[in-house]
C-alpha cells in the first residue's frame, strides 16, 4: 500500500526526522489559508498523487503570495497530472500540500528497502539526490552506497559513520545526519515498510538537514498491525480492479498492450 507525501511526512516526524511545517488541502481557498497561516515567505505547492515526477510535470510550484497560491491551485486541481510514472491517462488531483519553503544548499538521496535476496532492509543513499536519481543510478552506479540493516540489532554505528562519509556530511551534519537515518530505519522497521524514501534529503544554507519530500510504501500482509497507516489509504489512487481483489485476497497486476 502507498500513502501521499503529506501522510509519509507525519508518520516520520512521529520517529524523529525533521521535516517542513506544512498543511493538505482540497480546495484552492484552503491552499490560500494554509500559506497565510505558514506565516512564511516562500511557500511550495505540491500536488498529492502516487507517482513520482511530479516537479518535471507541473506538480510543485514555487509561490509567495495566498493569491498566487491560492491561483497556482486552481490551475491544479481536477487536472490530470502526467508522469512517467502515472501513465498516459496520469492521476486527477484532489490534494495539494502547501509547505514552508527551504533554502536549499545541497540535495541528497535516502532510502530504506527491503531486499529479498539480502533477506533483510538495505539503506540506500547518494550525495546526489533530486529529480534525476534513476538516471544516476543507470550511469553512475559506484555514486550509490548500500548498507545491510541487521534484522535484529538494526543499523550499527559504522554504518551510521560511513554512509554519512559517503553523503559528505561532517561536524554536525554528521550528527544529525546520522540521526536521521536512524530514525529513517526505525520507522521503516516498526510500521512493516517495504519502502521508505526521502528524495531529496537536504542541507539548507542555515545548516539544518531534513526531508524535502518522502515516499512510503507498506508491506499489505502486516497492516492488521497498522490501523493508523490503513487510515491513510487513498482508494482514488488505486486500481478499482485491483481494490476489488483484495476483497478476495487476491493479487492482481495489471499489464499495458492490447488484447490482439
Amino acid at each position: 500500500m502507498n500513502i501521499h507525501e503529506y501522510q509519509a511526512k507525519q508518520l516520520l516526524a512521529k520517529f524523529g526526522v525533521p521535516v517542513s511545517k506544512g498543511i493538505a488541502c482540497t480546495t484552492a481557498d484552503e491552499v490560500g489559508k494554509a500559506f497565510t497561516d505558514l506565516g512564511v515567505p516562500l511557500g511550495v505547492v505540491k500536488v498529492q498523487i502516487h507517482a513520482g515526477g511530479r516537479g518535471k510535470a507541473g506538480g510543485v510550484k514555487l509561490v509567495r503570495s495566498a493569491d498566487e497560491a491560492k491561483k497556482v491551485a486552481q490551475g491544479l486541481f481536477g487536472k490530470a497530472l502526467v508522469t512517467h510514472q502515472t501513465g498516459p491517462e496520469g492521476r486527477v488531483v484532489k490534494t495539494i500540500y502547501v509547505e514552508a519553503g527551504s533554502d536549499i544548499a545541497r540535495e541528497m538521496y535516502l532510502a530504506v528497502v527491503m531486499d529479498r535476496s539480502a533477506q533483510a532492509p538495505v539503506i540506500i543513499a547518494a550525495a546526489e539526490g533530486g529529480m534525476d536519481i534513476e538516471e544516476l543510478a543507470a550511469h553512475k552506479p559506484a555514486a550509490i552506497a548500500r548498507h545491510r540493516v541487521h534484522p535484529v540489532k538494526g543499523v550499527q554505528g559504522f554504518q551510521l559513520r560511513a554512509l554519512c562519509k559517503h553523503l559528505g556530511l561532517s561536524g554536525e551534519q554528521a550528527k544529525a545526519g546520522s540521526k536521521l537515518i536512524q530514525s529513517l530505519v526505525t520507522a521503516f522497521m516498526a510500521l512493516d515498510c517495504s519502502l521508505a524514501e526521502i528524495n531529496p534529503m537536504i542541507i539548507t544554507k542555515q545548516g539544518e538537514v531534513k526531508a524535502l519530500d518522502a515516499k512510503m510504501s507498506f508491506d499489505d500482509n502486516a497492516l492488521f498491525r497498522h490501523k493508523d497507516v490503513v487510515e491513510c489509504r487513498d482508494l482514488n489512487e488505486e486500481d478499482p480492479k485491483e481494490i476489488e481483489a483484495k476483497k478476495f485476497d487476491l493479487n492482481y497486476i495489471a499489464l499495458t498492450g492490447t488484447s490482439s
